[in-house]
C-alpha cells in the first residue's frame, strides 16, 4: 500500500514503554510500525489467534457432526441408549480438551 503526503515523527520512550509496545506488536504479530499507526488510531491490538486454530477448528466441526448424528438417531428411535450418551460425553470431554488449548 503506497501512502501518499507521508510524514514521519520521532518519539522518544522509556524502556518500559518501548518493552510494552514490542510485547503487543509480538502478541498481535505485527512489526511495530503497524501496530503503532493501529494504537494511535484507537484499534485495540488483540492477540493473534494460535497457528494451531483451523486444525482445532476442523476438529470441532467433526465433533459436532457427530453429536448431530446421535441426536437423528436418539430422535427417530425415541430414546438414547448408553452408548449415545456415552458418545456424547466423550464428544463433550474432547470439546473441553480443545477449549483449554486456546
Amino acid at each position: 500500500m503506497k501512502r501518499n503526503n507521508v510524514k514521519q515523527i520521532t518519539i522518544r520512550l522509556t524502556a518500559d514503554e518501548y518493552a510494552h509496545v514490542k510485547q503487543l506488536s509480538k502478541d498481535s504479530g505485527l512489526k511495530m510500525e503497524p501496530a503503532i499507526r493501529r494504537l494511535i488510531m484507537g484499534v485495540n491490538l488483540r492477540p493473534r489467534p494460535p497457528d494451531e486454530l483451523p486444525e482445532l477448528l476442523r476438529q470441532l466441526s467433526g465433533i459436532g457432526t457427530n453429536i448431530n448424528q446421535i441426536a437423528r438417531t436418539v430422535n427417530a428411535r425415541g430414546f438414547a441408549s448408553g452408548e449415545d450418551i456415552a458418545a456424547i460425553t466423550a464428544a463433550q470431554e474432547t470439546i473441553w480438551n480443545i477449549a483449554e488449548r486456546l
